[in-house]
C-alpha cells in the first residue's frame, strides 16, 4: 500500500479527533514530495567516504528514499570496456565488448543496503561509443547520440540485466528509469535533435519493457520552462529569446514546459510507453538579448506551484493520464555558484514552494544533498554557493533544517495556512508543524540568486517584521511536550558563523567542528499541552525563520 494510500485509510481514525483553531478537522493526505528522492552530481562521487557518510545521515534524518544523479555509464565507472591495458601504454582492443560493474555495484549495493532506491538516470555515453565526446564539465561527460543505436540499446540491457540478477525482479521494479538529462540543452547534454532524443527514448524504452513490462521508464528530463520559442524547432533557436530578454515583466509571459506535449504527442504517435514525465524547474532563467548579452530572469515567488499544476493538466489531458510527474531537479537556481543556496533566505523560500505544492507532483527532487559535486570542478572555499544542503566539510547549511523540519511533519494535514501546516502522523496521531515568516514585503518576488553573501544579506536581511504564530489544538493528551525549534538569521545560519571566524578558506580541524556544532544550534522553546489536552501555540517568528514543532514521545 502506497504511502498517500496508509494517510487515507488512517483518516477515519483521526478526522474527528482533533479541533484546531475552534474547528473540526477533517485530515486530508501529506505527500512528502521532499524527500521521495535526493539529487547528487554524478555517480563517481558517490564511491567517495564522505559523501557516503553525508547521505547516510541524510537518508536517515531527511528521509530521503530516492536518489539521483547523473554519469552511470561515463567512462569513470568502467561499465563498457573495449580495450584494456596497464596505465604505461596503449590500452589494448578487446575481441569482444565486457560489461564491469564492480565500481557501480559498489554504489548501488551502499543505497540498497542504506533501504534507498535509485531513480535511475540512463547516461551519459560511454567514449567508445559517443559521436561527440567532452561535452559538457570539467570531467567531461559525453552528451552525446550513439554511434549504433544497437550498441546503447545493448549496453543499457546488460545493465539492466545485471541489477535484476542482482537485486530481484521485485526490488528492481520499484526503481525509475529516466533516459538521459537535458536533451533540450545543446550542444552540452546533447548534440543531436530533438527527434533523436525521442528516437534515443524509443529505443530505450523498448529495450527496458523487453525484459520486464513492469519497469518504470520515463522523460524527457528537460530544463526548463520558458516563455518562447527557442525550442520549439530540432535544436535550439537563439534568437527566439530576444524579446524575452527585452520584457519589462517576464512574470506576465506566458511559460510553457519544454518538449512535454511535443514528447507526450510522439510517444502516443508510435505506440511509446512513458510510464512517468520528469522535467527541471527552476524559478530563474536567462535569455539572450539582441547583442548577445544574457539576461538574468528570476521569477516570481508562486511560479514552481503554477508550473506543476499546468503539468498536471498536460499530463491527465494526455493519452498518458495515469503517468507520474517526477521533477527531477529544481531549486532556487540552476547555478551551483549561486551564493543564495547557502542561506537563510532560501531556506524559508523552499519552505513555503514545498508546501504549496505538496499536492502537486509524485516527486520534487532537490539539487541537490551536498556540495561534493564536480559539474564545474570543486568549489573555493566553505560556502561558494553549491547546491547541497550541506558544505564539502558536512556541515549543515540553512536549507538543511528546512528539509529536516519538513521531513518530521506527519503523514495527514490537519490545517495549511499561508504561512505554515499543522499535521498528524497516522497510526500514531503524533502532532508536528512547520511555520515560516516569508516577509510580506517580498510580495509576489522569489528570492532569486545571489552574486555573493554579502549581497544577499543587503537585500534581504533588513527586510520584514515578525509574523505573530497563533494556533490552538484541542483533542491531545494531557500534558504531552513538544519541542520547537528555530532556525533564523542568528541560529543554524552557518554562513554568518564562518564569516565570523573570519571565513577562512580553508578551516582548521577545530574551526569545522566549532563550526558544525553552531550550524546544529537552533533557538528551542518548549510547550506544554494542558490538562484539557489543548495545546496553545503564541510565538513570534522573525523575518526568513522556519520553525518546526515536534511532539516528544518516550
Amino acid at each position: 500500500m502506497c504511502r498517500t494510500r496508509e494517510a487515507e485509510h488512517q483518516l477515519s481514525n483521526y478526522s474527528q479527533r482533533y479541533i484546531v483553531d475552534g474547528q473540526e478537522v477533517i485530515a486530508s493526505p501529506l505527500k512528502h514530495i521532499w524527500n521521495e528522492s535526493a539529487g547528487a552530481g554524478r555517480a563517481n562521487e558517490g564511491l567517495r567516504a564522505d559523501w557516503q557518510r553525508q547521505f547516510s545521515e541524510a537518508a536517515e534524518q531527511l528521509g530521503f528514499r530516492r536518489i539521483r544523479f547523473h554519469g552511470i555509464f561515463h567512462d569513470d565507472m568502467f561499465v563498457l570496456r573495449e580495450s584494456y591495458g596497464g596505465g604505461f601504454g596503449p590500452d589494448n582492443p578487446l575481441p569482444e565488448p565486457v560489461y564491469t560493474f564492480s565500481y557501480v555495484d559498489a554504489l548501488f549495493d551502499y543505497l540498497i543496503e542504506l533501504g534507498v532506491k535509485p531513480f535511475v538516470e540512463l547516461g551519459f555515453m560511454p567514449r567508445s561509443i559517443a559521436t561527440e565526446t567532452e561535452t559538457v564539465f570539467w570531467w567531461g561527460a559525453h552528451c552525446s547520440p550513439p554511434v549504433s543505436m544497437d550498441r546503447w540499446t545493448e549496453l543499457v540491457a546488460h545493465t539492466v540485466e545485471h541489477w535484476i540478477s542482482r537485486y530481484g525482479i521485485q526490488e528492481v521494479r520499484q526503481w525509475h528509469f529516466e533516459v538521459w538529462n537535458e536533451p533540450n540543452l545543446v550542444p552540452h547534454f546533447w548534440t543531436g535533435t530533438k527527434t533523436q532524443y525521442f528516437e534515443l527514448y524509443e529505443a530505450t524504452a523498448a529495450a527496458v519493457k523487453a525484459i520486464d513490462a513492469e519497469l518504470k521508464v520515463g522523460g524527457p528530463s528537460t530544463s526548463v520552462f520558458v516563455p518562447d520559442a527557442r525550442y520549439a524547432g530540432e535544436t535550439e533557436d537563439k534568437t527566439a529569446q530576444h524579446a524575452t530578454a527585452a520584457a519589462t515583466d517576464a512574470d506576465a509571459l506566458d511559460w510553457r514546459p519544454v518538449w512535454i506535449e511535443e514528447f507526450i504527442q510522439w510517444c502516443s504517435s508510435r505506440g511509446v510507453p512513458i510510464d512517468f514525465i520528469t522535467t527541471h524547474l527552476y524559478p530563474t532563467d536567462f535569455a539572450y538579448g539582441v547583442n548577445g548579452d544574457t539576461v538574468s530572469i528570476s521569477r516570481y515567488a508562486d511560479a514552481t506551484t503554477d508550473d506543476l499544476k499546468l503539468l498536471q493538466q498536460i499530463i491527465a489531458s494526455s493519452p498518458y493520464p495515469e503517468a507520474e510527474l517526477h521533477i527531477t531537479e529544481w531549486s532556487t537556481s540552476p547555478s551551483g555558484r549561486d551564493f543564495m543556496h547557502d542561506t537563510v533566505y532560501a531556506a524559508a523560500y523552499i519552505t513555503r514552494a514545498y508546501l504549496d505544492a505538496a499536492d502537486l507532483a509524485d516527486s520534487v527532487t532537490y539539487w541537490t544533498f551536498t556540495d561534493i559535486f564536480e559539474e564545474g570542478g570543486a568549489g573555493i572555499g566553505p560556502f561558494h554557493g553549491g547546491f547541497g544542503l550541506i558544505n564539502t566539510q558536512g556541515i549543515h547549511k540553512p536549507t538543511y533544517h528546512a528539509f529536516r523540519a519538513l521531513s518530521q511533519l506527519g503523514d495527514l494535514k490537519l490545517k495549511h495556512t499561508p504561512h505554515g501546516v499543522i499535521s498528524a502522523q497516522s497510526g500514531t496521531g503524533a502532532i508536528s508543524c512547520v511555520f515560516f515568516n516569508y516577509p510580506e514585503q517580498m510580495g509576489t518576488a522569489s528570492v532569486g540568486s545571489a552574486s555573493s553573501h554579502q549581497r544577499a544579506d543587503d537585500e534581504f536581511s533588513r527586510l520584514g517584521t515578525a509574523r505573530r504564530i497563533q494556533h490552538l489544538i484541542q483533542g491531545l493528551t494531557p500534558g504531552s511536550r513538544y519541542l520547537a525549534r528555530t532556525l533564523d538569521l542568528y541560529h543554524g545560519n552557518a554562513v554568518a558563523h564562518w564569516q565570523a571566524m573570519g571565513a577562512p578558506l580553508n578551516m582548521s580541524p577545530e574551526q569545522t567542528h566549532r563550526l558544525a556544532a553552531l550550524a546544529d544550534e537552533l533557538a528551542e522553546e518548549q510547550f506544554l499541552a494542558d490538562a484539557e489536552g489543548t495545546l496553545t501555540i503564541n510565538t513570534e517568528l522573525a523575518p526568513w525563520a522556519v520553525m518546526s514543532i515536534v511532539e516528544q514521545r518516550p
